[in-house]
């Protein structure tokens, strides 16, 4: 990628002359306005993140032409991850998982929200449902909402 797309501050406007602030917003708003289109690729995606973090690195040093283009970047790549990311509604037993997983929570640690091991493993195995006994026992161990499980 060009250095247009990744300019330095002092390419951006910080110069103390408003004449070199013009010009300086004036490259920057030429090398964006080639850049911004409507995401349709992953490509296209990777290079607006690539943008969008070179932005905020820059956290509150963004000029205002920097901040708009921000806003404009990040709802494009909102816009593309919402369309072709969308995520799938998960089963009752794929939100268990995922909490255990991401929990490091074994079965062992569940027998009580099931109230017997037998039942915890066969929800596990996918034998059997989460009642809805199991899941406000469940939302308490995992101290979530009841209906992630059911």
């Amino acid at each position: 990628m060009s250095d247009c797309c990744f300019p330095s501050d002092k390419s951006l406007g910080y110069f103390r002359s408003s004449a070199s602030r013009t010009n300086a917003a004036s490259r920057f708003r030429d090398c964006y306005t080639d850049a911004i289109m409507v995401i349709e690729t992953e490509e296209e995606n990777e290079r607006m993140l690539k943008i969008v973090e070179k932005l905020m690195e820059k956290g509150e040093r963004l000029s205002p032409e920097e901040e708009k283009l921000l806003k404009l970047v990040a709802k494009l790549v909102e816009d593309f991850e919402e369309r072709y990311y969308q995520p799938r509604d998960a089963t009752p037993l794929e939100v268990l998982q995922h909490l255990m997983e991401s929990r490091d929570v074994k079965q062992t640690h569940l027998w009580e929200a099931f109230g017997l091991k037998g039942i915890a493993s066969e929800v596990l195995n996918g034998t059997r449902g989460i009642s809805k006994t199991h899941a406000r026992g469940l939302a308490g161990y995992f101290h979530v909402p009841a209906d992630l499980f059911i």
